[in-house]
């Protein structure tokens, strides 16, 4: 089992950037931590996600190349570097935990960070 917890959020303008850590305790070896985010009146959406490795990692579409997913070298947390920030990237940014097979679902969740970007 697993406890999330995000910082990190702050208010940036348009083309900053902006580091989210997500601090992971217990053993996540067996694990897929990623980072979801909720934009004001939407549905929440996938952000990025990776393994322990980092052999998988993957990416949404609106994200890929301008957000990076990384683990520190201690393992005890996944950090969110985004780059580049757009308006549109504006919300609450939450990190989750599933176990690593593929009929997991997102079982453990951080209270999330707030992003704002402005224009």
């Amino acid at each position: 089992q697993v406890q999330l917890k995000e910082s990190g959020g702050d208010m940036v303008q348009a083309g900053d950037s902006l580091r989210l850590s997500c601090a992971v305790s217990g053993s996540w070896s067996t694990y897929i931590i990623g980072w979801f985010r909720r934009a004001p009146g939407k549905e929440r959406e996938f952000v990025a996600a990776r393994d322990w490795t980092g052999h998988r990692t993957y990416y949404s579409d609106s994200v890929n190349g301008r957000f990076t997913i990384s683990r520190n070298s201690a393992g005890n947390a996944v950090n969110l570097q985004l780059s580049s920030l757009k308006p549109e990237d504006t919300a609450v940014y939450y990190c989750a935990a599933k176990r690593a097979h593929a009929a997991a679902e997102w079982g453990y969740w951080g209270q999330g960070t707030q992003v704002t970007v402005s224009s």
